[in-house]
């Protein structure tokens, strides 16, 4: 698959993955998306949190939303909580919303994903757009310019019903994880503008 012109494409090269439990991972996780990101002072910066709580393990991304409001993330937009989660059925309009809202919007997009055994409990820094609903053979639009997953569970065999059975308590562990690298990345950009 082919995706449309990137011009922040030449940000990262290559993908980044930590462990939850890996050492000081929130701080090198933080530390890489800091550097991913285009100047506070030239774009908005939104997350896109994507995902329904009616599934466990899809509800990823409507957690991380639903977190930064706790952490009271000021210098970022985030969209997709779980009272408000943004999914398959309101994923485009509310794109437009966005893309009305802000000036030339620098997107990340934060989804759960399936992946190989070894690489449960990952989270990944990827450089482009993400492909929602690719598990489940939905034909969504891409988002964002980077993107965020979060490995929930293993693919390759009955995908709705494996996220449908996908424990909470490692969803949970990965949007704190993510939802305190995203404050922490604010942090590092606070103390890099006040010097």
């Amino acid at each position: 698959m082919q995706f449309p012109a990137n011009p922040f494409r030449s940000l990262f090269k290559d993908d980044y993955s930590v462990f939850l439990d890996d050492d000081n991972a929130v701080n090198q996780f933080a530390d890489h998306l800091s550097k991913s990101l285009p100047s506070i002072y030239t774009n908005d910066i939104v997350f896109v949190c994507i995902g329904t709580d009616r599934s466990t393990g899809d509800s990823l991304g409507p957690l991380v939303g639903t977190l930064l409001g706790e952490l009271n993330v000021s210098r970022f937009h985030y969209y997709g909580t779980l009272d408000e989660p943004i999914h398959a059925l309101n994923l485009s309009e509310q794109l437009e919303t966005i893309k009305n809202k802000y000036k030339n919007p620098f997107i990340i997009a934060v989804d759960a994903c399936l992946g190989r055994v070894k690489s449960i409990g990952s989270v990944r820094l990827s450089n482009g757009p993400l492909k929602p609903g690719a598990a489940m053979k939905k034909d969504l639009p891409l988002v964002g310019e980077i993107n965020l997953t979060g490995v929930v569970n293993v693919s390759g065999f009955m995908e709705f019903y494996v996220l449908q059975n996908t424990r909470l308590s490692l969803v949970m562990k990965m949007a704190k994880f993510i939802a305190r690298s995203i404050k922490e990345t604010e942090s590092k950009l606070t103390s890099q503008t006040a010097l």
